[in-house]
């Protein structure tokens, strides 16, 4: 009982962060028609913007100690962050949650960064065959990760959670299990709670707002809404944003799980276009039940006795469901009659 309740929170983990960026796959493909192979390389962005703020926050100043030498017999070099020269006790609690506050930077950052890429390049590709729109937006990527390697080197830069969620939680007791059965770490937990808020926020917006009901009506029959005097267009632009909105956030989250490198992003690309093939292309709540469900495929995999039956199982799981999917039901589970069915 333990191993399957560490395995599910570990797939359920897992899940969250392939569904946060399958979501923002869906949402851009099922607005514009776009196949946006750049949407990885936004995941990575975000968790750049995490690096740069506590940056920013661990600049230092340095003042020289009259009375205290170094073994050279030169003053010591005392160094102090600005934020906690100036704000105290509050420019400590600053630095300490440098992680979640990164997402008040990386949402109107990752929201220009959104529009200008739409503005700038998708639009021209919207009549494009998708080849072509895999082709530039692929490119797009490269150029971007090339640039933040320029910019922060090649190396992974860790990213510490706030000291409150450093430790793991007693799950296992939660269950009335034995104490330290199942053990799993706070912040991965704290990940898992705020990609189901992100989850919901966005199935929200889509749904009860007056914009999203525009938007999803335009996902249906775009030419009819725009008969209707309605700028689809620039709804969609926003969406767009909102995509890259979501991705950066959760790419901010997820460093102190992975420290980012400018790699990251093309990692992650992969499986959540698995994921949005296996949930249906269009699809928003097949994007998200395909990402859960394929993380907990994985992470059940990557059991011991599973690999000592099948050697590498864990590394291939998710590619052997995609190609059952497109030989089976080829729109995917969720996915509209018609997508991706000759």
């Amino acid at each position: 009982m333990d191993v399957i309740l560490l395995q599910l929170l570990n797939g359920l983990d897992k899940g969250g962060a392939y569904a946060l960026i399958a979501l923002g796959l869906t949402l851009t493909f099922g607005t514009l028609g776009i196949v946006n192979f750049a949407h990885g390389a936004l995941f990575m962005l975000g968790a750049f913007c995490a690096v740069t703020l506590k940056s920013l926050l661990n600049l230092q100043m340095v003042v020289l100690d009259p009375i205290k030498k170094t073994a050279w017999g030169t003053p010591l070099e005392i160094k102090t962050p600005y934020v906690e020269k100036w704000f105290g006790e509050f420019g400590s609690v600053l630095l300490e949650y440098s992680v979640p506050l990164s997402i008040l930077l990386a949402i109107p950052i990752m929201l220009l960064i959104g529009v200008a890429i739409e503005r700038g390049l998708i639009k021209h590709f919207y009549k494009r065959p998708h080849a072509d729109q895999i082709l530039v937006t692929f490119g797009l990527a490269i150029v971007m990760q090339e640039i933040v390697k320029s910019i922060f080197g090649a190396n992974p830069i860790p990213q510490p959670a706030p000291e409150i969620f450093a430790g793991s939680a007693d799950v296992g007791a939660w269950f009335g299990m034995n104490a330290g059965a199942v053990v799993y770490p706070w912040w991965r937990m704290v990940y898992l709670g705020f990609s189901a808020i992100i989850i919901a926020g966005v199935f929200s917006f889509l749904q009860f707002t007056t914009f999203g009901m525009v938007v999803r009506a335009g996902m249906a029959d775009r030419e009819t809404v725009g008969l209707m005097g309605i700028d689809i267009d620039r709804r969609f632009t926003i969406v767009f944003g909102l995509a890259a909105i979501v991705a950066g956030m959760a790419g901010v989250m997820y460093t102190p799980i992975l420290s980012p490198d400018y790699h990251m992003g093309m990692d992650f690309l992969v499986l959540s276009f698995v994921v949005v093939v296996v949930g249906g292309m269009g699809s928003l709540p097949g994007a998200v039940a395909a990402g859960f469900l394929l993380g907990i495929l994985q992470s059940f995999a990557s059991l011991n006795e599973v690999k000592n039956i099948f050697p590498g199982i864990d590394q291939i799981i998710i590619y052997l469901v995609v190609v059952v999917t497109l030989l089976v039901r080829p729109r995917g589970l969720m996915g509209r009659k018609g997508v991706m069915e000759s």
